[in-house]
């Protein structure tokens, strides 16, 4: 307490004095604490309201990615179908295409190596190597038109002037053996059948004979024998199995002498069309010379009723007139 240096005792104006003073500082205090709460409430509304914006625009580009994703998606979607479509069209073409098998190629190459002289296949130009293989294509061509795709010589085919001249008995009836005639369909033996089935020469049985005038007088060296292809067949037990090929010639003098040319067995899980090469004995250094043949099977593939002959091919050469 103050005291007054007059009277000796206190000074109550000095007293109010400070305690006004307190006074106003307090409610300095509380007006401040008071504007600290009002800025706090404002910011507290200010995040809220920012808060919302930001989550307001969250969402909005949260909507439009999940639609670009969706749409990404859907154009994902319809490349790999597309893609499917094509890698399935790709397989289909590849489960069809008959690739080069390695053995195949390498044959290729050295055959190509062999023909210009070189020992290393990088030393050909792009232009040599698409020369070769067009004259390769051109020769395939070639021996495939001139003999349905055999590449010899058909000296039994009919246009070529090849006749039946005899067979076992027909398949129901028409014409055979027993009645020194031959059936007018017995042509088709000699004649391309372009694989279809049933354009064949049915004989009745699981075993019988054809025989074959030729074109004209030849050494024999291979006889072909076709039947329709497994991938077109609804059924291949008609088909001949155990075969053996005599041939002979009409200018023999006195007797008419039968050569055994050929034993074969006709290979159902082969090629359509089999060649076998003649394994009968030359007699010396005279050759065989024949212009007729008969082809006989003594079973086929299964098939108790009736066998049926597709194709029948003769190779050779003719005979050296000097």
């Amino acid at each position: 307490l103050a005291v007054s240096p007059r009277t000796g005792g206190f000074d109550f104006g000095s007293i109010n004095a400070g305690l006004g003073y307190e006074s106003r500082i307090e409610r300095r205090i509380i007006e401040v604490e008071e504007m600290v709460i009002g800025i706090e409430k404002m910011m507290k509304s200010r995040v809220e309201v920012v808060e919302n914006l930001i989550a307001s625009e969250v969402s909005r580009l949260r909507n439009d990615l999940d639609g670009k994703i969706d749409d990404g998606r859907v154009r994902v979607l319809k490349k790999n179908s597309e893609l499917d479509g094509r890698v399935g069209s790709i397989e289909r073409l590849m489960r069809s295409s008959e690739w080069l098998s390695k053995e195949a190629f390498d044959r290729f190459v050295a055959d190509l190596m062999g023909r210009k002289g070189v020992s290393n296949v990088r030393e050909f130009r792009f232009d040599e190597i698409r020369d070769f293989v067009w004259e390769i294509v051109e020769n395939e061509i070639g021996k495939h038109a001139a003999d349905g795709g055999v590449g010899r010589v058909d000296y039994a085919v009919a246009s070529g002037g090849g006749k039946v001249v005899k067979h076992s008995e027909g398949f129901r009836g028409g014409g055979g053996w027993f009645k020194g005639s031959v059936r007018d369909d017995a042509v088709k033996m000699l004649q391309p059948s372009f694989g279809q089935p049933g354009e064949c020469f049915a004989l009745k049985g699981d075993s019988g004979f054809v025989e074959v005038r030729l074109r004209s007088a030849i050494v024999p060296e291979a006889v072909t024998l076709e039947h329709v292809s497994k991938s077109v067949a609804f059924n291949r037990s008609t088909a001949p199995k155990d075969c053996k090929v005599w041939g002979w010639s009409r200018n023999d003098e006195n007797t008419q002498k039968e050569h055994l040319l050929t034993e074969f067995t006709y290979d159902l899980e082969k090629s359509s069309s089999q060649t076998f090469n003649m394994s009968f004995d030359t007699e010396g250094v005279n050759p065989i010379i024949i212009d007729t043949i008969r082809l006989q099977f003594m079973s086929n593939h299964g098939n108790p009723t009736h066998t049926c002959i597709y194709r029948v091919r003769v190779h050779g050469h003719q005979p050296d007139v000097s």
